[in-house]
Order: C-alpha cells, then structure tokens, then sequence
C-alpha cells in the first residue's frame, strides 16, 4: 500500500496547523502505518476541500476519518481489535465531541478573536505565496466569521464559548483518570483525535479558559507521552 499524506506546515510547536492533519498522521504512527508527509497541500487540492487529504494506491481521498478507515481495511489495522461495546461508544462520543464541537471553539480562537488572529495571520499566510495570503486571508477570515455564526459558535460571548471547549477536555480528563491512554494501559484510534486536540491547544499562545483546561498536570503528562513515544522531537 503506498500512502501520501498532505499537510499543511508545523505550527506553534505542533506537527502541524490542522487538528486533522495531526490527529491522522498520530493514528498512523500509532497503527504503525508507513506513509510519506508532504507540507504545503491546500483545500483547493483536496476533493472535499480540507486537509488532510491523502494518495493511496494512487487514489486521492479526504476526511481524516474516512482515511483512517479505509487504511484499516486494505491494511488489516487491529487497533481497536477487543474494545468492549462501551469503549466503542465512549471512544465514538469522545471523538465527536472534539471534532465537531471543540474544533469550533478553536476555529473562533485562531480566526475571530482578536488576540488569537494577532497569532494566526503570521502562521497562516506562510501557506501561500505573500501576494495572495494578502488578498485572500482577509476573505477566509470574512468566511470563518459568517460560518461561525451559522454554526453558533460565533453567536456566543467569548467567556460562553471557551467555557465549553474548557469543559470537554475537564470531561476528557475525567475519563483518562490515571490510566496511560484514554481507555486503558493501550492507545486507542481514540487516542489520535484527544493528542491531536489537546496539542493545538495547548501549543496555542492563547490563555482562554480552554487553553487553561487543556493545560492541566494530567492532560500535559498525557500529551507528553503520547508524543514522546509518536513524535519524538516532533512536538
């Protein structure tokens, strides 16, 4: 099987600025999974319009999710081989709950408010050349502003809405307890999605109350295992 993964470029001290870039390229070192990284892909590349996007077998596809299923499929993946049906829906609820509510509350940090886009200007606009990052970053940030009020993250007063993304990692924290990974002494595909959430995060410059939850003694232990043993100096 050869797999090409396109990202888009490392970011505050993170493997990369995408949560889904970093959350697929996590389960596939987690899977132990061979593939070549390459930096720079763009939405306009991508058949769904994000990243990640990937080539396998020659066959360009998007959704980190229906990557990483795919993958388990043609390569025989036992990750999440033995989970009981329970570990099944916690890991379900958990990684739905980071990508489509969490992820939101991060878009408005990085986009909408002003102290987060002093930090994502800068690392955004390095992803295309100078002359167009001018033109279009202003555009993509009118876009993100009238998708989040669409959405309703943007509907919210600042304090409401990282209060939430602070309560689903106090919700995350409670579920790892002491054990090592999220479900038990063994990663988990579930595990991809919580690294992925928590380094973006807490490599993020920003002190909201949701970087302040992200950065509690646990969640930062969890984090530093989990890219001690995946990412080495890659963190």
């Amino acid at each position: 099987m050869n797999l090409v993964v396109y990202g888009s470029k490392p970011a505050w001290g993170t493997p990369d600025f995408s949560p889904f870039v970093i959350k697929l390229e996590t389960w596939l070192r987690i899977a132990g999974v061979p593939y070549e990284r390459r930096d720079g892909g763009t939405p306009f590349q991508s058949p769904r319009g994000k990243i990640p996007f990937v080539d396998l077998d020659g066959v360009r596809m998007a959704d980190s999710q229906l990557i990483l299923e795919e993958v388990t499929r043609r390569a025989g993946v036992t990750l999440d081989d033995g989970m009981t049906p329970r570990e099944q829906a916690t890991a379900r609820l958990v990684r739905r709950t980071l990508e489509e509510g969490t992820y939101f509350i991060l878009v408005r940090q990085r986009w909408l408010e002003q102290d987060g886009w002093q930090e994502q200007y800068p690392a955004f606009k390095v992803l295309m050349p100078a002359v167009v990052a001018a033109l279009a970053v202003p555009l993509i940030r009118r876009k993100v502003r009238t998708a989040a009020q669409l959405q309703g993250v943007g509907r919210y007063h600042r304090d409401e809405a990282f209060a939430m993304a602070a309560a689903d990692f106090a919700a995350v924290e409670t579920l790892l307890g002491d054990q090592r990974y999220l479900l038990g002494d063994s990663p988990r595909s579930v595990d991809a999605t919580v690294y992925a959430f928590l380094v973006a995060f807490q490599r993020h410059p920003g002190e909201t109350a949701a970087n302040v939850a992200a950065r509690s003694p646990r969640l930062l232990a969890y984090v530093e295992r989990m890219a001690g043993r995946y990412w080495d100096s890659a963190r």
